[in-house]
């Protein structure tokens, strides 16, 4: 899939019930992310074993669903309670490879160096 460039891409953390289809996802997008479903950004769920993702976007005529199912891994994803909303097109193609952009590297605090 090709993402467009001037298009932002939001993320609801946490799984999301795979069952639900476009109008079920366009409501969650409508509840949960700071841009409306109606405005072309991408809206990127993923279901509770994180081996299906699901990306929402409106393509000024309509609704475009598009689902990327693993067969033997699953997607890093981060968790209900994290507040990553907004991604990059970049951090979506390396989750989408199985990149785990969504752990940061621990801070470490030291009072000197030796």
């Amino acid at each position: 899939m090709v993402f467009a460039k001037d298009k932002r891409i939001f993320i609801k953390t946490g799984s999301t019930d795979m069952r639900k289809q476009i109008n079920g996802l366009a409501l969650l997008a409508q509840e949960a992310m700071p841009e409306p479903p109606l405005s072309g950004a991408y809206f990127v769920f993923c279901g509770k074993t994180h081996r299906i993702i699901k990306v929402l976007y409106w393509d000024s005529t309509g609704f475009c669903l598009w689902i990327k199912r693993l067969e033997k891994e699953s997607f890093p994803w981060p968790g209900p309670n994290e507040d990553i909303c907004e991604i990059t097109r970049q951090q979506l193609r390396l989750a989408l490879r199985g990149i785990d952009v969504f752990a940061e590297h621990r801070r470490l605090e030291y009072s000197s160096v030796a």
